[in-house]
């Protein structure tokens, strides 16, 4: 009877204590989930963005190359070996960042490509002047006085990294 007399006191339907006892666990999981949604979000973003820079440095390494090679110490053959060794890996890096874009980031793998191939074009080039010249003896020989010109890599760089910020 007590029991009754209590319903028809509240009116005998549903109270903001019940209300609240449902809707304060939905806000708590949803709240959960939303925190871990936006965390996965910057997560993923962080990585691409350092597979981004990776890739990016690969190149730049491969465009520093002919003056690695123009400022080698001497002319022996475990200095040939070493510069060629790195230019090898070099490239072995920038195809595997290109194979990488294509599978991770398909919207940045066609710049990237033509970044690849714009740099390969002009450092290959410049690689090849540069083996046919002689070794720097003297420190004042290692300032060559004028930088190697890289205006349709840096182009192509510029175009591949405005990609690659409207997709971060």
């Amino acid at each position: 009877m007590e029991v009754i007399a209590a319903t028809a006191a509240t009116g005998g339907g549903w109270t903001w204590a019940q209300t609240t006892a449902l809707i304060v666990p939905f806000i708590a999981v949803f709240g959960a989930f939303l925190t871990y949604a936006l965390n996965q979000r910057a997560v993923r973003r962080e990585r691409r963005a350092k597979t981004f820079a990776e890739a990016l440095t690969a190149v730049e390494e491969y465009l520093e190359m002919p003056y690695r090679i123009r400022r080698r110490p001497e002319s022996s053959a475990s200095v040939r070996q070493q510069l060629t060794d790195e230019v090898s890996g070099l490239l072995a890096r920038m195809a595997f960042h290109q194979a990488w874009l294509q599978i991770e980031a398909s919207f940045v793998a066609a710049p990237y490509a033509t970044l690849v191939a714009t740099a390969r074009a002009e450092a290959g080039a410049q690689m090849s002047l540069a083996w046919q010249q002689q070794p720097l003896t003297s420190d004042d020989g290692m300032n060559l006085g004028s930088a190697y010109p890289r205006d349709r890599s840096n182009e192509a760089r510029a175009a591949c990294i405005a990609v690659m910020r409207r997709h971060l």
